[in-house]
């Protein structure tokens, strides 16, 4: 600061100025403080860091997800696009067929299997029953992969 010479008309800062200027500077100190406070502090930003890329991660698996389910859904809409309809007939009629002997072959067991036996068997069914979409979805998945094997094989 410059002291004012005899020949400035501005006189020197009220009490009241420099009170506000000593006010203003504390609070840009205060700010200051506050950053550089923020800077140093490494924990906090490292877990704002692992918070980020979880939720990235999250983000990008539930996008592949998404993308898996659309290609396995095409995958096998192709394959039963491409399937000529006999083989298709064909498949129903022997996955009938599989039904009734797995029925009777289950009865038959039924009736042989001891009772402990066929209460844990009966737990297992309820449980797979409880889970059934992941199980279907594996299946299909199976399947699908399968098929596109022996589609390459053949190429």
């Amino acid at each position: 600061m410059s002291t004012p010479s005899k020949g400035d008309k501005e006189a020197a800062p009220t009490p009241e100025e420099l009170r506000e200027q000593v006010e203003h500077t504390r609070d840009e100190l205060g700010m200051t403080v506050e950053a550089l406070a923020a800077k140093a502090d490494v924990k906090t930003q490292a877990k704002e860091k692992a918070t980020e890329f979880k939720d990235q991660a999250a983000e990008k698996a539930v996008v592949v997800t998404d993308r898996i389910r659309e290609t396995t859904a095409h995958a096998a809409q192709l394959v039963k696009d491409k399937t000529p309809d006999p083989v298709l007939d064909k498949a129903a009629h022997a996955a009938a067929q599989v039904r009734e002997t797995a029925t009777r072959a289950g009865h038959l067991a039924a009736e042989r299997t001891p009772e402990p036996v066929r209460d844990k068997a009966g737990s297992a069914v309820t449980m797979a029953k409880g889970k059934r979409t992941p199980l279907l979805v594996a299946a299909t998945a199976v399947v699908v992969l399968v098929l596109l094997r022996r589609s390459r094989r053949r190429r």
